[in-house]
């Protein structure tokens, strides 16, 4: 028997609502499936952080040694250039010949006044670039030479055209072949020093790459060792031939001549080796250690989430 046009219009409309209201609808489980999903990534990406943290850190420590290293071979290559306040202290050794002429000969105030007088200053000081010249006392530098490249001191050649207006004289044998190896060796530091100025500079913004791979790690290691040893064989080089004209200068029992080491030359370019040593001590320790996320990619390393438990990521 079939029940009356009205009461079967609202029982449909009352299915209809409850089915329009009905609490359990089919996007529930879809929401709970994307939380879910949502904090396994998250979890994930921590885990991430935590197993590669180590390298990460070694990592960044070797750029930023790096970094300083690059700073200090800018002051190395930019010192003695000009005659300001910071620069004029920055040099690889120092001549004193403001009393050349020991007081124990006659007249030895009178010579020495004489020798300036006609060219002869008081010191003569040395950086990469070039030597800049002037007098003890409020006068200071005088002059700087303009910077050359591959620039080496001749101390011969200067006193000869200071002192005796570009008149020649005869040199011995040793002193030609001693200005010869000097020649030699200051090229090897200049071209040394710039060189690994330039390779540090491009280190600061590569080192971090290892953090990746392993692979990174072997070529980054052999640009460090070869930037390291540039900057050990330059500083050995530096210290070499400062030295050496400090006894030779000192040697002459006949002159009273006077040299000092570049204190601050010699921080700086040591500073900037120790430096360049750490961070290839540091490149080639990742080579075989710290896990990088390349390891936890392809499974070669398992990692802990925050329960401890042992997880290998695909």
């Amino acid at each position: 028997m079939g029940l009356p046009a009205v009461l079967r219009s609202r029982l449909k409309g009352g299915s209809n609502n409850n089915e329009k209201h009905d609490p359990s609808s089919t996007s529930s489980p879809t929401t709970h499936d994307q939380t879910g999903t949502m904090g396994a990534e998250a979890s994930t990406i921590a885990s991430h952080k935590r197993a590669t943290r180590m390298r990460r850190n070694f990592a960044l420590s070797a750029s930023f040694a790096y970094l300083l290293s690059w700073i200090f071979l800018v002051l190395v290559l930019i010192g003695n250039t000009r005659n300001v306040a910071v620069l004029r202290g920055i040099y690889f050794f120092k001549l004193d010949l403001a009393d050349i002429i020991p007081t124990s000969v006659p007249n030895a105030s009178l010579i020495n006044s004489i020798a300036q007088s006609i060219g002869l200053h008081d010191f003569y000081q040395v950086g990469l670039w070039n030597f800049c010249e002037g007098y003890i006392g409020d006068i200071g530098i005088t002059y700087c030479s303009p910077p050359q490249t591959l620039y080496w001191f001749n101390p011969v050649e200067i006193l000869m055209s200071e002192l005796l207006s570009g008149a020649t004289i005869a040199l011995p044998t040793q002193v030609i072949t001693i200005l010869d190896v000097l020649r030699i060796t200051s090229q090897i530091m200049f071209g040394f020093f710039l060189t690994g100025a330039v390779l540090a500079f491009v280190l600061v913004a590569l080192s971090p790459l290892a953090v990746s791979s392993r692979w990174w790690s072997l070529p980054l290691a052999i640009v460090s060792f070869v930037e390291m040893l540039l900057l050990v064989a330059a500083s050995i080089v530096a210290t070499a031939i400062s030295i050496a004209f400090k006894y030779a200068a000192e040697a002459q029992s006949d002159l009273n001549i006077h040299a000092e080491v570049g204190v601050r030359m010699f921080v700086f370019m040591w500073l900037a080796t120790g430096f360049s040593v750490w961070a290839f001590a540091v490149h080639s320790g990742m080579g075989c250690c710290c896990t990088s996320k390349r390891d936890l990619r392809i499974g070669r390393r398992v990692m802990r989430d925050g329960r401890g438990v042992r997880r290998s990521i695909q």
